[in-house]
């Protein structure tokens, strides 16, 4: 069974910092891409950032470019996402995802793209 426990959310004031975490379990983790989306309250779910499984290739949503950095350490199967400068809009329900295609070079900013996904962790940013 293919689990992902995604951790390192909480409540952090504007212009501050968070590094989320996604740890994964039940599938080669060094085979497949990962990804991060989020889910702002009455809003849909929508992309963050994407790595591909070598972490050789990232993906970002234009609204987080140059703030958030996504990453990989597999040899503890987790994926990294480091939140800098963060802003009110960030305020979202933040969930990790694994793809579907194993050894693909391709970064997925579609939701449709993965196959499994975590819980997800409350970010908020107070103003």
């Amino acid at each position: 069974q293919v689990q992902l426990v995604e951790s390192g959310g909480g409540l952090v004031q504007s212009g501050g910092s968070l590094r989320l975490s996604c740890v994964v379990s039940g599938r080669a983790f060094t085979t497949i891409g990962m990804g991060w989306f989020r889910q702002p309250p009455g809003k849909e779910r929508e992309f963050v950032a994407a790595i591909t499984y070598t972490g050789s290739s990232t993906n970002y949503a234009d609204s987080v470019k140059g703030r958030f950095t996504i990453s990989r350490d597999n040899a503890k199967n987790t994926v990294y996402l480091q939140m800098d400068s963060l802003k009110p809009e960030d305020t979202a329900v933040y969930y990790c995802a694994s793809a579907r295609t194993s050894y693909s070079y391709r970064t997925y900013r579609s939701a449709n793209d993965y196959a499994y996904w975590g819980q997800g962790t409350q970010v908020t940013v107070s103003s």
